[in-house]
């Protein structure tokens, strides 16, 4: 059970939302020819979303400003964080981006649309198999006659599979390391490799906070951790944390603190028996004992003891 709702959503918005790190990305991933034509001093983020209410578990999104050749155009991130690739993902696109051009023209009917690039993130295990081009979701496009074909709206977008990246793909910022290894690894299946992937992490944080003070960002980390794998415990990021440092796992413990106090409040606002059992199962993986549980949420310690099986 998470401790928090849609992690992969939170991370991915958090860490994008520093505009330097969004900066970051943009001028280590996108192609050097649209580079040549993009003005990356001029990033802004807009707070607009645009994914419909029952694709949010899956999907996340972002929409940067920019100038392109000089006028105002804009970057569409979608972030796919399930495990395997929507078949349609142009399609998608094609519609966030005729939202976007609707609110960006409202109220100026003689208004030319504005340059909209669309970028694709995805760290999912499956292989991604979608067409990169709207034009491969059409019935035997290919075999179309010219004139049939030209009638027809077409695009591609810039994927980017993390997963499939290796090390010496990961490049930029340290900050920016950090957020693309543990997108690639949250899902990895073998367990010492994700938790060399951790500790590597979080000996790269605390350099981090000792250059940049990113306090913030360990919270951030920590949180998408704790969420993302139901297979890892506190004490384990705790004892990695404690290797690195005395400081690191103190501030590993006061982050716990908060987890635990808004997992109980959680639990008393719905003020019924699967908020109660949430907040125990909770408070069980970040390792509290189970006499503590019951004077915290007033379970019997028989329900307790059915969640630790």
């Amino acid at each position: 059970m998470n401790l928090i709702h849609k992690p992969h959503d939170k991370f991915f918005k958090e860490t994008l939302s520093d505009l330097r790190t969004t900066q970051d990305f943009l001028q280590n991933y996108l192609p050097q020819e649209l580079l040549e034509f993009m003005d990356l001093e001029t990033v802004t983020l807009h707070k607009d979303s645009f994914i419909e209410k029952e694709l949010e578990e899956t999907f996340s999104d972002l929409l940067f400003q920019t100038k392109i050749n000089h006028k105002d155009s804009y970057l569409y991130l979608l972030f796919e964080h399930k495990s395997y690739p929507s078949p349609k993902v142009a399609l998608q696109l094609l519609k966030y981006m005729l939202n976007i051009w609707e609110l960006k023209t409202a109220g100026r009917p003689a208004a030319k649309l504005p340059v909209i690039i669309p970028l694709v993130v995805y760290h999912g295990q499956a292989r991604w198999n979608s067409p990169l081009k709207l034009s491969g979701l059409i019935e035997d496009y290919e075999q179309l006659p010219l004139a049939v074909a030209n009638c027809l709206p077409d695009f591609s977008y810039l994927l980017y599979n993390i997963s499939a990246y290796s090390n010496a793909d990961i490049k930029g910022s340290m900050k920016l390391q950090i957020f693309l290894k543990l997108l690639r690894d949250i899902f990895e299946e073998d367990y010492g490799v994700f938790l060399k992937t951790l500790q590597e992490s979080l000996r790269a944080l605390d350099e981090l906070e000792k250059q940049d003070k990113e306090s913030e960002y360990f919270e951030t980390f920590i949180r998408y951790i704790m969420n993302a794998r139901n297979d890892l415990e506190f004490q384990t990021v705790y004892d990695l944390a404690k290797e690195i440092s005395l400081e690191r796992s103190e501030v590993l413990m006061t982050i716990a603190e908060k987890l635990i106090t808004e997992g109980m409040e959680r639990g008393l606002e719905e003020g019924m028996e699967k908020g109660k059992l949430e907040v125990a199962e909770n408070l069980l993986r970040l390792g509290m004992e189970v006499d503590m549980i019951i004077k915290a949420t007033g379970l019997a310690e028989d329900e307790i003891r059915k969640l630790m099986n």
